[in-house]
């Protein structure tokens, strides 16, 4: 039998397509419980990403903090109207990283783990007459015309391979119909620290002019910054929004390192696996938060549950245990992607909305609750009356009793 023969033959025990956070975690959790995984991934491709991740997700997957690039100390929101809200982050920070960097970290730990990785890009999947899973990858070898073919057996396969998975659109139901926001940014060269641009600082740009149903953002990096923008609206002009955005602060002269665009999934798919041996990870579940964009986190805790779930099923058999990763996921962080959800829907259709959005952005107790919440990945329930009057101030805010400032507006009885 010569060696792609035996190849052909061999069954793995999972197969994961797609060696970004969710792919390569997946691989990592599995691998390191004897497990033989396949990790294939494409040649190093980089997905449009601001970067952030929370102290939570270091803690939580013992990232190596010589990765952070940078760590923000403030956020800072723009309204239609330029007013500035500058949000400290108290006690904390928000991580940077550079995905390159990272993500290739993340497969390499897989792959110490004992995963077994392949660079190639998913074509097809079929089953054996025995009706186990059969991938096909195509690989372009140089100085050949057409890319090699090669085919894999696993009894599980995880498609961790971005939104709009080819790997969910063959084998799971409803994966076709995930609903996403294009996102498309830009890495320059970081400029000087200025009043207009401070390497601990995100700026959010609210403004229909850079985006008429999410936001734009600079994310420092560093030596180097993510600007970026995104939208559902089809036809919409992103690369001419991020080069106003450059002009609006002054970095249009920063030199350009690359261009990169993606779709990102704006809602978790109802179902993640096809019921038998096929489940999803990271973008290709949708597990992107509304409103905020922030994937890194959700793909990594999504693939931890897949992990179980597939470790489960493994062991006994039974393919039910593959879905009790989407149930466990949204019995987690599903409160949140509903509330961010609202937010989104409610805080961002128009210009007139985004101006008292980032009004509300100026109170404490706001401030107070994003930065717990994000920080810890979890609805912060200790303080009760906090969000009693956060909720009292947004009632305000959407009834138009307070004005553009925050302040409530005293009316006639006359």
């Amino acid at each position: 039998m010569n060696e792609q023969a035996a190849q052909d033959s061999q069954t793995y025990d999972v197969v994961v397509v797609g060696g970004g956070p969710a792919g390569a975690t997946v691989a990592h959790e599995l691998a390191g419980e004897g497990r033989m995984v396949l990790l294939v991934d494409r040649e190093e491709r980089i997905k449009p990403c601001g970067g952030a991740i929370p102290p939570a997700l270091i803690r939580d997957f013992a990232i190596d903090e010589s990765l952070l690039v940078a760590r923000i100390r403030s956020a800072q929101m723009i309204a239609p109207s330029e007013r500035r809200v500058d949000m400290p982050i108290e006690d904390g920070f928000v991580g940077m990283v550079d995905r390159e960097d990272f993500d290739a970290w993340l497969r390499e730990r897989a792959v110490a783990a004992g995963a077994e990785r392949r660079r190639a890009v998913f074509r097809t999947f079929e089953r054996d007459p025995d009706g186990t899973p059969r991938l096909t990858f195509a690989v372009k070898e140089a100085g050949r015309r057409e890319p090699e073919t090669f085919s894999i057996r696993a009894r599980c396969v995880v498609g961790a391979d971005g939104a709009r998975s080819a790997v969910g659109r063959q084998a799971v139901k409803g994966a076709d119909k995930v609903r996403c926001v294009f996102a498309y940014h830009e890495i320059v060269d970081s400029p000087r620290e200025t009043a207009a641009f401070d390497p601990e600082r995100c700026d959010v740009y609210y403004q229909g002019r850079i985006s008429p149903d999410f936001y734009g953002w600079i994310f420092p990096h560093g030596p180097r910054t993510s600007i970026g923008t995104g939208t559902a609206r089809k036809g919409y002009g992103l690369r001419d929004a991020v080069t106003r955005l450059r002009a609006t602060v002054g970095m249009e002269g920063c030199t350009t390192i690359r261009r990169e665009g993606a779709p990102i999934p704006m809602k978790p798919l109802k179902r993640w696996d096809n019921g038998r041996d096929v489940v999803l990870a990271g973008d290709a579940a949708g597990v992107v938060a509304p409103a905020s964009g922030e994937g890194i986190y959700y793909a990594m805790v999504s693939a931890r549950r897949v992990g179980e779930a597939v470790l489960a099923f493994l062991e006994s058999g039974d393919a039910k245990a593959l879905a009790t990763a989407r149930r466990r996921f949204m019995r987690e962080h599903g409160r949140v992607f509903r509330v961010l959800s609202i937010l989104q829907a409610v805080w961002y259709r128009s210009d007139r909305q985004r101006e008292r959005f980032v009004s509300i952005c100026r109170d404490r107790d706001v401030q107070r609750l994003t930065w717990e919440a994000y920080m810890n990945k979890k609805l912060v329930r200790h303080q009760p009356f906090a969000h009693l009057r956060v909720f009292f101030k947004d009632v305000a805010h959407l009834l138009g009793l307070a004005d553009g400032r925050g302040r409530t507006r005293q009316r006639s009885s006359g």
